[in-house]
């Protein structure tokens, strides 16, 4: 009897643990708290820069020495963070500023941008500096866009067009597809500092192709973007429409790929 109750007792023990391993697992695969944030640097000849939310920097290089380095930081036609993620900041209201890095050469700490908003708890956006970066006034253009995301659908991708480019029109994004040639337009008339909703599509591999509403010319193509199920992309348009978007001129018109999620 004695034997008996000594098993029942480790079995017991054993559910006991195994049940707080697995508790532990599921927190540990909860959902980060906070508002969530990615930073595009889109001015047309921008210097450096690292972003900041009030006093706090939120975009930077690590440092190794405690100061802070003058040529690493957000450069144009960057974006932070890079992969498909976003950085984490405590819901309030901030400026959100775009400085240069205080041991820069040319105007450490400058700003040459700031904007005001109001980030939520569990909520995405993307600031965007945008236009072109003027060099006597040293400050260039700067946006938002509330980037309200699409629950994850392994059936199909999601993707949704952000207009950059200070001298362009608005543009409809037309995705086609390169086997198929089917064409789809998943947004239209965005105008300049704006975004389209998420729009789903099959996975597959894409042209993308930007044309002036209410027109067929094609303005902007970006040749062979692969699209993959269950992941949500922002392409966004930059540059100078002057400029003939092929070749390698950086300031050319470019549509950047950025997955969201």
């Amino acid at each position: 009897m004695k034997r008996k109750y000594i098993i029942l007792a480790i079995l017991l023990l054993s559910t006991i643990i195994y049940s707080c391993k697995k508790n532990a697992v599921q927190e540990i695969s909860m959902p980060v708290s906070g508002a969530q944030l990615k930073y595009f640097n889109f001015a047309l000849n921008s210097p450096v820069v690292n972003f900041y939310a009030g006093n706090t920097k939120v975009t930077a290089a690590s440092s190794t020495t405690g100061v802070e380095s003058g040529t690493t930081g957000v450069a144009f036609a960057s974006v932070y963070p890079s992969t498909n993620a976003y950085s984490i900041l405590a819901p309030g209201t901030y400026d959100f500023m775009a400085q240069r890095p205080s041991t820069a050469t040319a105007d450490p700490n400058l700003v040459i941008a700031t904007l005001n908003k109001q980030v939520a708890e569990g909520k995405n956006y993307s600031i965007y500096l945008s236009g072109l970066y003027n060099t006597t006034t040293k400050k260039t253009d700067v946006f938002v866009v509330d980037d309200v995301l699409p629950a994850i659908d392994t059936s199909g991708a999601y993707v949704r067009f952000v207009h950059a480019s200070y001298n362009a029109n608005p543009f409809d994004l037309v995705l086609k597809n390169t086997t198929s040639l089917v064409e789809t337009t998943v947004a239209t008339n965005v105008a300049y500092k704006s975004a389209s909703n998420f729009a789903k599509v099959p996975q597959g591999v894409y042209d993308l192709i930007l044309r002036y509403t209410g027109t067929a010319t094609n303005i902007v193509i970006r040749t062979a973007v692969s699209v993959t199920k269950s992941n949500t992309y922002s392409f966004s348009l930059r540059g100078d429409i002057t400029l003939p978007y092929t070749g390698t001129a950086v300031n050319r018109p470019f549509i950047d790929n950025t997955p969201n999620r």
